[in-house]
């Protein structure tokens, strides 16, 4: 092989080309990489091309051989780049075939290596052939070819190993497989920060990708963080033509933003840009975002002139799945501008290339445009005797669509990601709802409810899964990325990324997995909700909607000795109902109500709670102005809430079973808009001071996917003899937070309360009390009562926890619930996923759900370190907020899942009783947060804690509707609410 003895000194003084072959071609080879970094592709080529001229001219040899084929693979690298697609397949293939026929050629060791490198540049330039054109399995094939040959190459920095696993996650986003993509380049970015390869040019490339994957699923921010340090690194390396490629990626972000005028300006710089170097596969692409632009302003005539060029292009690349992308763009245009024959043609034949090459959420994303332009056409025209049918064709295509965009969230590692997915995902769902309402079938309404309230069940495992299909949805040509970028799917387990093991970090957020089968009938194997169109998704588009796990959409009445409805709310939209009556009461029903009113209402009830965030002013406002302290304002926001969110049928049928079999029990899943409403309080009769509270006592549920399936663990911790054990967590001293500071005393200074003194008593009187105290005081402001404590008295078995405490909710937007936190004794250098504050960490309910296994492999989860006893009490600020999230994966929830069977915390940020007292003019002899302690502490003693707990609710609407006193208002025990599964 070329200079088979060079020395190592001469290897290492060589920057950005190795000495091979001596000069001048050394040189030449130099001059090249000089112009390819400048984005001069042109005069690249011209030099490759020359250089290859003549070594065609040199009499033949082995070594001669291995010449032509490092010319033609770097030739092929210069011609992709430059969108060349013909030119460079041609140049991969000579290459591939010189390598091939000196592959038995005798060569020593660093001969043997420098074949190697090139044959693993030449799979890797096929596999980004194979990709740009469509041919995603061929791609695959020659990943995994590379792969199986790159443990012979001495690979030291990670180059080769580097670029093998950055074609598998642009395989991955061509796919659309937005999660698993992400979880593999942040896993490699991870990696790269502690090795060498830190300085690679793989590094941008990864950050570029992951900012396409950002902006794809909604995160436009981090999307935006991404992309200026890739712009940094491509800076550092001096690689001008990637610098000025930047433009049309902050374009496609911009235009995912919402941000069109700028993503206009941008693309049309970069088409500019890419029109002079002749980049043509970019260059249609930017054609391609410039046309959907212009139909959106209306411009019709530039988005058809841009669409057919845009499309000419890809075709002559030979590009057909951005082809594809463009023939879907262009049957938008179509029936834009009426012509539905050729909107068809290009929707069926965009569709056909889909298929073909298995990208089967592009195939969901057609017939999701579909049925949404049969919806539209229902809307224009009147459909007469065949309007059934048109709306039965429409459901089958949306329906089927709509659940798989939904589905393909549970790749994602974070709920973050999960949750901004969701918001470009829902618009299929809300599609469906709409369908099934024009369709006035309240059966098929009923199942929706049921499937959309499952919920998710929390996986534990906290590695990233094998690769399975995802859909990006709402786009209007699915990959938000340049074109040269793309994906691939494994179904043979795990995925190595070109030798780089893919590990979970240890600040992966929760994963979860698809719903369980929610079962429609009491006996037989019956169906389960939304069966066929399940089953034709997952037919359709290979991708698992449910798990294999069946549970029953109602409470059966041998689980119950009273009269039990269970309402159950979804958001699509509008505001979806379904109610199931049991427990001797017999009959079901579906509700809806619009998205405005809808949403007015709970801006009303929003504007009159207190929030963490506005501190004490915040509550001072609350005292002054909330409707929920006055009581002529507070009836009329129960009023109104009745009207918009609680059918009048509903309150007719709890009103005839509680005549005859007695009060019955509401059973009330929320959804998220509307978790924060005190349904307790609901005036639900016009002209009467009726309450819902009046007629029933109401319970929160939480989805039953939250339930965590029991292990031998459990059944043999059940067959211990049962605990007597309250563990008591009151006011626990947070470190570096003085007692009037934001995390400061709740419940003021130790001793000074008799109510909570008298509480504490009773139970060490009792002798069940945790910790053990000589004198009720000492149980308060205890600095001892960390998480390590916490863990050490659950897993002695407890029968009670009551905490009482700062809690921390999460922000709602940001969609991860589980980072609400309580807030114990625990120092800084406490092991935990939470980030510090100060001197302090707070554990979260990412640690209860957790626990170790992210940090160390023989860690436990967070149900074996912190068993949660029957009956649990987080009383602080917001405790339930975890319910106002499409993932409920907070507190609350989280001591569901780690074996509570009931569970109060607050619907909103509580009033202390020091508040009452100087925000309120309450006499301090009045504790109204002590009473309201205590009256948990009783229901938690009691055999029925929903109902006690409702009785001293209902005394305290008497005391606010006979006396109006401002400790009687709802702003406190309102708050209040059960949860159970």
């Amino acid at each position: 092989m070329p200079n088979e003895e060079i020395s190592q000194g001469e290897q290492d003084t060589t920057a950005g080309v190795m000495q091979l072959y001596g000069e001048p071609l050394d040189s030449a080879f130099a001059l090249a990489e000089e112009h390819q970094l400048a984005g001069d592709l042109s005069a690249a080529c011209a030099v490759y091309d020359e250089l290859l001229t003549f070594a065609e001219s040199i009499e033949d040899s082995p070594d001669v051989r291995f010449l032509r084929a490092h010319l033609l693979s770097n030739l092929a690298s210069v011609r992709l780049t430059a969108t060349d697609l013909a030119g460079a397949e041609d140049a991969v293939e000579r290459a591939r075939t010189l390598l091939d026929g000196i592959a038995s050629a005798p060569m020593g060791p660093r001969g043997r290596q420098l074949w190697l490198e090139m044959l693993l540049r030449t799979l890797i330039a096929g596999c980004d052939l194979m990709r740009r054109t469509g041919r995603l399995d061929e791609a695959l094939a020659c990943l995994d070819e590379a792969a199986a040959r790159l443990p012979e190459f001495d690979d030291p920095e990670g180059l080769r190993a580097s670029e093998l696993a950055l074609n598998r996650v642009l395989l991955l986003m061509d796919r659309g497989e937005w999660g698993p993509a992400e979880d593999h380049a942040t896993a490699l970015l991870s990696t790269f920060q502690t090795t060498e390869a830190a300085e690679l040019e793989t590094v941008p490339r990864l950050l570029t990708a992951l900012a396409m994957i950002c902006s794809s699923t909604g995160r436009f921010d981090e999307a935006e963080d991404h992309l200026a340090r890739a712009e940094e690194r491509y800076r550092a390396l001096g690689d001008i033509g990637e610098q000025r490629s930047m433009l049309a990626y902050r374009a496609w972000i911009a235009m995912d933003r919402g941000e069109h005028a700028l993503a206009e300006r941008l693309f049309a710089e970069a088409s500019a840009y890419f029109e002079q170097q002749q980049l043509h596969g970019d260059l249609a692409t930017c054609e391609q975002a410039r046309a959907y632009l212009a139909g959106r302003r209306g411009d019709m005539t530039g988005a058809v002139d841009l669409t057919t060029a845009s499309l000419a292009r890809f075709e002559e690349l030979g590009a057909s799945l951005a082809a594809a992308d463009t023939m879907l763009l262009g049957a938008q245009h179509a029936y834009a501008r009426g012509d539905i024959e050729e909107m068809k043609r290009l929707a069926q034949t965009a569709r056909d290339v889909y298929q073909e090459r298995e990208v089967y959420e592009r195939c969901a994303q057609v017939d999701l445009m579909l049925a949404t332009t049969l919806e539209d056409n229902l809307n224009r025209t009147d459909h007469g005797a065949h309007e059934r049918r048109s709306i039965d064709n429409a459901l089958s295509l949306a329906l089927p669509a709509a659940l798989t965009l939904q589905a393909a969230r549970y790749d994602f590692a974070t709920a973050h990601a999960r949750a901004q997915w969701l918001q470009l995902a829902d618009e299929g769902m809300e599609l469906a709802f709409r369908l099934a309402v024009r369709r006035q079938d309240q059966g098929l309404l009923f199942e929706l409810v049921e499937h959309r309230s499952a919920g998710a069940p929390l996986s534990l495992d906290p590695a990233p899964r094998p690769p399975t299909r995802a859909e990006d949805g709402t786009r209007l040509f699915p990959n938000a990325a340049m074109k040269a970028e793309g994906a691939y799917e494994r179904a043979d387990g795990p995925t190595t990324l070109g030798g780089v093991a893919a590990e979970a970090a240890a600040s992966a957020g929760l994963r979860v997995a698809p719903p369980p089968k929610v079962r429609m009938a009491a006996q037989g194997p019956g169906r389960v909700a939304l069966q066929e169109y399940i089953e034709s998704a997952e037919f359709r588009y290979h991708r698992r909607i449910v798990n294999d796990e069946e549970v029953p959409f109602w409470i059966t009445d041998d689980l119950t000795s009273r009269p039990v409805v269970q309402v159950r709310l979804a958001d699509a939209g509008d505001l979806f109902m379904t109610w199931t009556w049991a427990g001797g009461a017999k009959g079901f029903g579906t509700g809806w109500a619009p998205a405005d009113e809808v949403d007015r209402a709970v801006g009303e009830l929003a504007g009159a709670l207190p929030t963490s965030g506005e501190g004490a002013a915040g509550m001072r406002r609350a005292f002054e102005t909330s409707p929920l302290t006055n009581q002529a304002t507070e009836h009329d926001l129960a009023r109104l809430l009745a009207e918009v969110l609680w059918p009048e049928g509903l309150t007719a049928q709890i009103r005839q079973v509680s005549a005859r079999a007695g009060r019955p029990l509401i059973r009330i899943q929320p959804s998220p808009r509307v978790a924060q409403v005190p349904w307790e309080l609901l005036a639900v009769e016009d002209g009467t001071d009726i309450r819902l509270l009046d007629l029933a006592d109401v319970v929160t549920t939480a989805p039953t996917s939250l339930r965590r399936q029991t292990t031998p663990e459990d059944e043999e911790d059940k067959s211990a003899p049962p605990s007597e054990t309250v563990v008591l967590v009151l006011d626990p001293r947070v470190p570096g937070f003085r007692a009037d500071s934001p995390l400061g005393s709740v419940l003021g200074p130790p001793g000074s309360d008799p109510e909570l003194l008298a509480l504490v008593q009773n139970h060490l009187d009792a002798g069940t009390a945790v910790p053990s105290v000589a004198t009720p005081a000492e149980a308060f402001r205890r600095t001892d009562l960390d998480r390590d404590w916490l863990s050490d008295v659950l897993r002695k078995g407890a029968r009670r926890l009551l905490y009482v405490g700062h809690v921390s909710g999460a922000p709602t937007a940001g969609g991860q619930s589980e980072d609400g936190t309580l807030h114990l004794s625990c120092g800084p250098h406490t092991t935990g996923l939470t980030d510090p504050i100060r001197t302090h960490r707070p554990l979260s309910a990412k640690d209860l759900l957790l626990g170790t296994l992210p940090l160390r492999p023989d860690g436990e989860p967070g149900s074996r370190i912190w068993p949660a006893p029957p009956r649990v009490a987080l009383i602080g600020c917001e405790s339930a907020a975890d319910l106002r999230f499409t993932e409920p994966f907070g507190l609350a929830t989280a001591m569901l899942h780690n074996g509570a069977d009931l569970v109060t915390a607050t619907r909103w940020t509580l009033p202390t009783s020091f508040a009452y007292h100087h925000l309120a003019d309450v006499p301090e002899s009045v504790r109204p947060l002590s009473e309201a302690i205590r009256a948990i502490d009783s229901a938690h003693e009691h055999p029925d804690p929903v109902g006690n707990l409702a009785g001293w609710q209902r005394e305290q609407l008497d005391h606010w509707r006979s006396e109006g006193r401002t400790e009687h208002s709802p702003l406190l025990w309102a708050a209040m609410t059960c949860i159970v599964v």
